[in-house]
Parts: structure tokens; sequence; C-alpha cells
């Protein structure tokens, strides 16, 4: 059996560009699969491991002597934490759950609709005392299929909206994947469980736990209620200052029964009661506009006979695969221009996204925003563009969350190097790593 050596991480820092005046450094190292970072009212760092390479995600402390658990026993993928009032709050598959600094566990919210593609996201709160978070719909563009590894496990499941649709009668035909051994075709439409056709006009009944939205609820998770929706996965989460609440939101992807080429990611401004246009819109524009057309294949329709409104233009959209994850807005004058998102941009997964195609330049930077033009700038970025496991540049490779601290200190966790092609899938092991941007005194 021959072994295949695993790519050993490098940092050179000088390897990464930056604007004049800033330093970065590595503040942890070793890591796996790192997500999320949070800071406690004493300045204590806590990080999160998603969980999907040891099959359980945990909550670290960060010490002088490096990392000590806190808490584990996530259902992978955990996707966030939030330090708020005392307590640690977690967000992993189907269930967010309150952690205390001495580790004891709590669940508050739990059969989420988290079994497809896209999970329940990271926790913040607002001014009313409320959590809010994004839940992640369960299929690239609205109709389950064979890019969905999950559907023999959960065969019934399926995308939810988050209120009376009428679906314009589309199906998808596909080789029947429940049916072992025989060749049967099945018919799937929008909102529907594998193999299960709709009709034109039919009514579909929206659930509170819709997929692709925004969820609120009390601080215990008593009174969930539905947001917003319209959005196919919104990672990224924050309040403003102003009580302003902002997403991320991924594109669509080159697969499945009805694949979108050039679907961007999304910055949107949250308000309440707004559909965002998932599954026939992305980036502010219909699904139906010729340049979503995939190669070799018809143009794409809607799959909704009516709209619940004329969904909202993103605030700014990213390139396509970009995959835009955590961000948090600089309130810090000595860092630079205030009011502005920086954004963790983690970059694409490639070939499996993008219909085979080779891995486009884009992502693995962190990028800033000013919310009030919508102008995208790149903030910190290696030199050829490209991760550090592809250049052997030492720099950044995959970007997932940014925090700032009180202190106005940059924090970037840097989720870590995927294994090499024929070696499986997955990322490797201790390759996660938090890095810190500080701006050095002129």
């Amino acid at each position: 059996m021959v072994q295949t050596v695993q790519p050993k991480r490098t940092y050179r820092t000088e390897r990464i560009m930056l604007p004049t005046g800033y330093k970065i450094e590595v503040v942890e190292k070793d890591l796996t699969t790192p997500i999320g970072l949070t800071i406690t009212d004493q300045n204590e760092l806590l990080i999160a491991d998603a969980g999907i390479t040891s099959g359980k995600g945990k909550v670290y402390r960060m010490t002088a002597t490096g990392p000590t658990l806190l808490a584990d026993g996530f259902n992978p993928p955990l996707t966030g934490i939030t330090f708020y009032k005392g307590n640690v709050y977690v967000s992993h598959r189907g269930v967010i759950t309150r952690v205390s600094l001495d580790g004891k566990k709590q669940d508050l919210i739990t059969g989420l609709p988290s079994y497809g593609d896209h999970h329940n996201n990271r926790v913040v709160f607002g001014a009313d005392g409320k959590m809010y978070f994004g839940q992640g719909t369960a299929t690239n563009s609205g109709i389950v299929g064979e890019d969905n590894h999950w559907l023999k496990r959960y065969p019934f499941f399926h995308d939810y909206p988050g209120a009376y649709v009428q679906v314009a009668g589309e199906n998808f035909k596909t080789e029947d994947l429940l049916t072992d051994g025989a060749k049967d075709i099945a018919r799937t439409g929008p909102y529907s469980p594998f193999g299960v056709p709709v009709y034109p006009n039919e009514i579909i009944k929206p659930m509170v736990k819709a997929s692709g939205s925004i969820l609120r609820a009390n601080v215990d998770g008593s009174g969930l209620e539905l947001f917003a929706w319209g959005l196919r996965n919104p990672f990224g989460l924050k309040f403003d200052r102003y009580q302003n609440l902002f997403c991320t939101n991924h594109g669509m992807d080159v697969r499945g029964s009805r694949p979108v080429v050039e679907s961007p990611d999304e910055f949107q401004w949250v308000r309440q009661g707004m559909w965002y246009g998932w599954p026939d819109y992305t980036g502010g524009l219909p699904v139906t506009n010729p340049k979503f057309k995939p190669e070799g294949q018809s143009q794409l329709r809607f799959l909704l006979a009516r709209h619940p409104m004329v969904p909202p233009k993103p605030i700014a959209v990213f390139a396509s695969h970009s995959a835009s994850m955590g961000f948090d807005f600089n309130y810090h004058p000595s860092f630079g221009a205030t009011n502005e998102a920086f954004i963790a941009e983690f970059g694409s997964e490639a070939p499996e996204t993008t219909g085979g195609k080779l891995t486009p330049v884009v992502g693995h930077r962190v990028s800033r925003i000013n919310p009030s033009t919508g102008k995208i700038t790149v903030f910190a970025m290696n030199e050829r563009g490209v991760p550090a496991s592809e250049s052997d540049g030492g720099g950044v490779e995959r970007p997932i969350d940014i925090v700032f601290s009180k202190e106005g200190e940059l924090y970037i966790v840097d989720f870590g190097y995927r294994k090499p092609p024929g070696t499986g899938e997955g990322y490797i092991p201790q390759t996660g790593v938090v890095w810190k941007v500080t701006r050095q005194p002129f």
C-alpha cells in the first residue's frame, strides 16, 4: 500500500500582501479545521473546531501553552461560536447549544433542517436581546438530485419555503437513485422530496424553519420565528453599530439537476419579512438571464410561478465561488477607515462546484467592503492570489472568520489545507491557523 505524505504547512508572513503600515503574525497554529473565533469579556480567545475531521465539533480556550478543551461532542459541522453575557452559543448541525464557561452544555433549539448541503450557522444577538442565525438550504438550486450525497440517508428531506409559494410546474428527470439495481427514471419538483413531481401552479406550504432563511428566537431558544428568507446559504451574520443586520450569502454552483454558472456571492442587508430571491434570483438578477445558462444546456427557467416580491439588490457581489464567510466591522480609527466590513473569502471547492472546471483564481483572501457604496477592496492576499498550498508560499490558505478585538486587532481564522487529489476528501489535521493583523505606528 502506497502512503501519500501530506504537505506540512509553513508560515511566511512576508508573502502576504497587506496595505502599507500593517503587520500580520501567527497567533495559534497546528489547529484542525478552525471555523470560528469569539472573545470573552475577559479578552479570552475561544476557537471552534468544525469537527469534520474527528467527527466531533469542539470549542477550545486559547492559552499561553496552547488550546485547552472547553466543550466537545457537537454535531459536525460546528459552524460558529458567539460569546454573549457570560455564555458561549454554539451553532452545530441541527442544534443551537449554550455552553457555560465551566463547560456545561444546554441545547436551546433542536430539529433545524440541516441534513442537506448547508446547515444552521453562527448565532448573533441584536439590541432586542434576541438571537439571530442563518439557516442554509438543503440543495444547490431548489431540486434534490444526484449531487446530494445525503439523499440515501435522508430520502424524504428537501427544501421548505418561508411563505406559501406557487410553483411553475417544471420537474427534473434523473436516474432513480433510490431504486437498487434498476434504471428507473425519477421526476423531482422544487420544494419536494426526491422522486416527487409537482404540477403547474401547485401551492407549497411554508415552515417557520424554512430553508435559506434568517431565524430569530429569544435568548433561551423559545419563540422561534422566521425573520427573512430566499437566501441560499447565509453563512456570516452581523449587526453593525446602528443595528442594521448584514449577511454573506453563497451563490449557486454548477452541479445537480439545475446547475447555474457565474452565480455570485452576495453581501446583503437583511430586513424583516423580505424574500431575497433564491432559487430564482442570484446577485439581484433573475436566473433566466443568459449569463447564468450552463454550457450545452437549456436556458434556466423560474421554479416559481409567482415570486413573493422583487428581491432587494445586494449591497455588493463577489466573484462566483469566492465563498464569502465570516465578517466583522471595524470601529477603531487607529486601524483604518471605520464602519467598513472585513470579510473572509474561503475560496473555491472546484471541481465539484464548477462543473468540473479548474479552480478559478478567486477567494483565499480578506476583503473589505464599504457598506454605503458597495465597493470591495482586497485587504490581505498572497502574492500570486492563490492559496498557500498551491504556491508553497507560506501565506493564507482558507480564511473563514474575521473578528476585531476591543483593542482594534484583526483576527483571521484560517481553516487549513484540503487533502490533495487522490488522497481522500476532507482537510488535513493541524494545518489550521489563527492570524492577527495590527496597524503599526508611523
